[in-house]
């Protein structure tokens, strides 16, 4: 499958980068066409999205699971929220009663 996707992505990248002109380009236009009207091209493709398909919910599955793993890591606990606060520091405009001063500013 890699060579598949390494050989297309040369074939676009010179049809792109060519200086060959109108006519190479048909030719390779053409040559295009032929390959994915191929028959075991077709069958190939149908193929690979029938296992995409049949895949799914185990990926969906494994990705569910990894998500939830990953947030559970990341979400503190309630013990943390305490230690966090007592490492802030304590003239922090955020843990201020009143963080905007009242009266007139110089």
């Amino acid at each position: 499958m890699k060579k598949l996707l390494v050989l297309v992505a040369g074939g676009i990248g010179y049809v792109l980068g060519t200086r060959a002109g109108r006519e190479r380009y048909e030719q390779i236009k053409g040559m295009a066409v032929k390959v994915k009207e191929d028959p075991r091209v077709q069958d190939a493709a149908h193929q690979a999205a029938d296992t995409a398909k049949a895949q799914a919910p185990v990926v969906k599955d494994k990705v569910t699971a990894a998500a939830s793993a990953a947030a559970d890591k990341v979400k503190p606990s309630g013990s943390h929220d305490s230690d966090l606060e007592s490492q802030l520091n304590p003239d922090n405009v955020a843990l201020q009663d009143n963080p905007y001063p009242q009266g007139n500013l110089p």
